[in-house]
């Protein structure tokens, strides 16, 4: 019973996200490219048989975060036999000592958080070896910090167009797809469009002339779950999407695994710890 509730759930959701994606991309301005959007379930926390539901919904890529949890969902016997077109995206910060690991998942599609020159090299050489003279090239993302927040990975912008050109030019397993970025949260667009989404167009654009590439081949990856569709509107062609698709995440309530808390929540935090203590302070003074 429950399994047919949930199946019905996610089927309910997806289809709602769809349509939004639809009707979001038929918003754009006719001189964007007239790209499809990719929509990526992010399954983060998620237990694989969610992930088997989505894809018997018509979903087939889905994204993870950490290197530990995609290696054990993809290789999952359910989703191996349940989910064979599956297609795997990584849209979290990839260390240089996980690069083997992850390259080994299987059906791994795109990973989307290349943010050096040092980590495309590492990338590059390791999938060299583990295609083993198979023409096919990994496809990649650079990840761009359009925000500037020391909390963010991703390379400054203004290394955008340098970084590109190296794996363009030498990194001869990659096959480069686009610019991604996570951008700041909580962003209020009634100021205007998101100033993080503007920077990583006009990155494009500037990738775009200085190596000849024809923009509708330049992929632009930005947009979650609260902002996908003004990412779309503005030229997003991969939004990665999760908590309005799979519920909520939940964390296991231990320190290792609990999410850090965003800048802006950090911030309000302190301030209301120390506007405690001043209340306490004043407290005992008055007494």
């Amino acid at each position: 019973m429950w399994k047919v509730a949930m199946s019905e759930e996610v089927g309910k959701a997806l289809q709602s996200v769809a349509e939004r994606v639809k009707l979001a991309a038929a918003r754009r301005q006719k001189t964007l490219p007239s790209v499809s959007p990719r929509l990526v379930a992010v399954s983060k926390t998620k237990p694989p048989i969610m992930v088997v539901e989505a894809y018997r919904h018509g979903q087939r890529n889905f994204g993870e975060n950490y290197v530990n949890e995609l290696i054990d969902k993809a290789s999952d016997p359910l989703i191996l036999e349940s989910c064979p077109d599956i297609k795997w995206h990584f849209i979290g910060h990839l260390q240089k000592n996980n690069v083997n690991k992850l390259l080994g998942v299987p059906n791994l599609f795109l990973v989307e958080t290349v943010d050096s020159v040092k980590l495309a090299d590492r990338v590059n050489s390791s999938w060299e070896r583990i295609r083993g003279g198979s023409p096919q090239k990994l496809q990649i993302m650079v990840q761009v910090n359009t925000s500037g927040e020391q909390s963010k990975h991703g390379l400054p912008p203004e290394d955008t167009v340098s970084t590109v050109k190296h794996i363009v030019s030498r990194c001869s397993a990659l096959h480069f797809t686009g610019l991604m970025t996570i951008g700041r949260y909580g962003y209020d667009l009634t100021l205007g469009p998101n100033p993080d989404f503007q920077m990583l167009i006009s990155r494009r654009q500037e990738v775009c002339e200085s190596l000849k590439l024809p923009v509708e081949e330049v992929e632009l990856s930005m947009g979650m779950s609260t902002d996908f569709e003004h990412a779309i509107e503005v030229g997003s062609t991969n939004v990665r999407v999760g908590s309005i698709i799979f519920g909520n995440r939940e964390y296991p309530n231990s320190a290792a695994n609990t999410p850090t808390p965003s800048p802006e929540k950090t911030s309000k935090m302190v301030c209301e710890e120390a506007a405690r203590k001043m209340q306490q302070h004043l407290t005992v003074s008055d007494h």
